[in-house]
């Protein structure tokens, strides 16, 4: 019996998400990544709304062409970190979206420490 792979990640999603619960007071930090762009949001999931949004589409990033890769992932998260900040958000709860915990990943983790958000 073979399980497609799009499948196994919506279950590694599922799993995450019975654990990781965003507030008003700790929002729920979401990093996905696709093929070409990179998108990060702090969502309260307590009433269902999203607090901050960035991705590689915001007009200021896309003047630097970030790419899903480690360097855009490192100048995003730091951006986010920014965005956050202003929005009066110090502290989250990281989500991953199924992604293992390393490369990209752990690059944009990194970078959202070093702007300044806690988690």
């Amino acid at each position: 019996m073979s399980t497609s792979k799009a499948l196994l990640l919506q279950k590694r999603r599922w799993r995450i998400r019975k654990k990781v619960q965003g507030t008003a007071a700790r929002p729920r930090l979401c990093v996905r990544f696709t093929a070409k762009h990179v998108y990060a949001q702090a969502v309260n999931d307590d009433t269902g709304t999203t607090l901050v949004f960035l991705g590689s589409l915001d007009a200021e990033l896309r003047k630097q062409k970030l790419k899903a890769n480690i360097a855009g992932a490192k100048t995003l998260g730091v951006a986010f970190a920014a965005k956050a900040k202003a929005a009066g958000i110090a502290s989250v709860v990281f989500d991953r979206s199924g992604a293992p915990y390393h490369g990209k990943v752990k690059t944009f983790a990194d970078a959202a420490r070093e702007g300044g958000l806690q988690f």
